[in-house]
């Protein structure tokens, strides 16, 4: 099997579930970047209409003009994308405009970039969670009344309650043998223990994205363009004490250049929203960033920032398939364990994703599921750097998986967990008798990777975890709060520029769906009081 063709089968497992197509929503705010004007003016351009841009944008809407630019196409034409029966197909799609752009991180691990509007919202397992306090803490964001009415604006319009099959529920009880204790039921709180937790796939197997969230936005402040490429933010230093943020620059499909400009009022902004790969490098391609990497760029430098496109991290995944001597019921992530420092989850019966018999090893992919071990924020860090001056080269990222040991230590942690409930009571349904541990994670070290040719077996749980290393797409930093933004998550150094996404995180998986929310909310509150302040003094005066 070849790496591409794995890695398409790798991902496509975790999602595909059968559906019917529906229509698409018609959002008549909602355009191709070529019926752009050639100038514009808005009160506030969002760069990426992923999870984070899109609550952003849609409150932000309620009551300014909003222009919204997305490199990628709408989810809602793509049955790949929409259907779950054909979702499989999304990483076969080599095409200039695929909704999963994949590449390879410098560690050699194969990786995919969403490019899509709705961003990983559109692509990925569509398992649901809240955050930790650490994270509303890391992301300051103090008022817990806001948070959790920004959690149920989403959770009303988008998450569901799965249907639990037989393989899921064995994992239940053998996580809890395992010591992956108390089991909480069913709960969107992030809670130490087993849990079920939401999904965005409805009961009919549709996906819901943040793209649904657009139904409430408000369409006579609302623009959106697609396939729209942001290659420069604009500034000025023309009067002002430090660089102000002016206007963007975009192409469409067919090259030609476009303006958006901000209105011009104090409160006026341009948020950055395009991921942890897109937001430090459209920082860099503006002139914001390290001074000799953008020199040798040939960049002109806006701002020396030497802290951008660094502390870039990727939660590791390492994997383990588990043969049954019983077929293994269809599903995608709905029980996880968790304890500190990892989650466990896992999906059943990938003959459902590839929609054909198929084995490996000798051992039918129907008759046996996959069990995903993930860091939760690793503190192995990497860096960002532009490969060209070209927006359109993704950029070199290395995030230096296990180099730090307390990672290492654990993975094994996790590791050692999961081989428990696989020899729990509970599991020993969909377990081989005279399969050892041993047999089993020498067959998962089988499984085709892009990695350095190594051994048929790992002589150790260390060797284990850096055998079997890849992604499960949480990547996070390069613009982190607290150095290239404040806590406000305005870029330090600069006016009139914010960035609003994972790229901001200390620790992933985060829900940015609600951080976006969040600030779309706070922003906007206050602009309000400052322009109510604004009309006190007019009036005084």
């Amino acid at each position: 099997m070849g790496l591409q063709m794995f890695l398409a089968i790798f991902i496509a497992l975790t999602f595909c579930h059968k559906t019917s197509s529906e229509i698409p929503p018609n959002y008549s705010f909602m355009h191709e970047a070529t019926e752009a004007a050639k100038i514009s003016y808005y009160d506030y351009i969002v760069v990426g209409g992923g999870a984070a841009g899109i609550p952003l944008a849609t409150t932000l809407s309620e009551r300014h003009s909003v222009l919204l630019l997305e490199r990628g196409g709408s989810p809602y034409d793509n049955s790949n994308i929409m259907n779950s029966a054909d979702f499989c197909n999304i990483f076969y799609d080599m095409s200039p405009n695929a909704p999963a752009e994949l590449f390879f991180s410098e560690d050699g691990v194969a990786n995919a970039r969403p490019r899509v509007l709705g961003g990983g919202s559109s692509i990925n397992a569509g398992y649901y969670t809240r955050d930790d306090e650490k994270f509303l803490q890391d992301a300051k964001l103090t008022d817990r009344n806001l948070v959790n009415a920004s959690y149920e604006f989403v959770e009303k319009a988008m998450v569901f309650k799965p249907v639990v099959g037989e393989w899921q529920s064995a994992w239940k009880g053998a996580l809890v043998e395992a010591g992956v204790a108390p089991y909480n039921g069913f709960t969107y709180d992030c809670v130490t223990g087993t849990k079920v937790g939401g999904t965005t796939f409805d009961e009919s197997g549709k996906r819901h994205s943040t793209a649904d969230l657009l139904q409430f936005a408000n369409p006579l402040g609302l623009s959106i363009y697609l396939h729209a490429t942001v290659t420069k933010i604009l500034f000025t230093t023309k009067g002002k004490e430090r660089p102000l943020a002016y206007a963007v620059v975009f192409e469409d499909d067919f090259g030609n250049k476009h303006r958006a400009y901000l209105k011009g009022s104090q409160n006026d902004e341009i948020i950055l929203s395009a991921g942890p790969i897109g937001s430090p490098q459209l920082l860099m391609l503006s002139g914001i960033g390290p001074k000799d990497h953008l020199n040798d760029q040939q960049i002109k430098l806006v701002l020396d920032q030497p802290l951008v496109g660094q502390g870039m991290a990727d939660n590791p995944l390492n994997v383990i398939f588990i043969p049954s001597p019983v077929p293994v019921d269809y599903s995608v992530v709905q029980v996880v364990g968790d304890l500190p420092g990892f989650q466990i989850e896992q999906v059943g019966n990938m003959n459902a994703v590839l929609g054909s018999p198929s084995d490996y090893h000798g051992y039918s992919y129907e008759m046996g599921g996959f069990v995903f071990l993930k860091l939760d924020g690793p503190i192995s860090t990497g860096e960002l750097k532009l490969k060209s001056s070209n927006p359109k080269d993704s950029p070199n990222v290395k995030f230096n998986y296990f180099k730090e040991p307390e990672d290492l230590a654990k993975c094994v942690e996790g590791i050692s967990t999961v081989l428990k409930a696989i020899e729990s009571k509970a599991f020993s349904k969909f377990r081989y008798a005279n399969m050892t541990i041993q047999d089993i994670l020498d067959l998962t070290v089988k499984l085709p990777t892009n990695l350095p040719v190594h051994a048929n077996t790992s002589s150790s749980l260390e060797q284990f975890c850096k055998d079997t290393v890849r992604t499960i797409w949480h990547s996070h930093g390069g613009c982190q709060i607290g150095k290239v933004v404040d806590d406000d998550y305005k870029v330090i150094g600069v006016d009139a520029l914010r960035v609003i996404d994972g790229s901001t995180l200390l620790k992933a998986p985060a829900n940015t769906i609600m951080l976006g929310r969040y600030m779309g909310v706070a922003i906007q509150s206050s602009r309000l009081a400052s322009e109510k302040s604004e009309a006190g003094l007019l009036f005084s005066s």
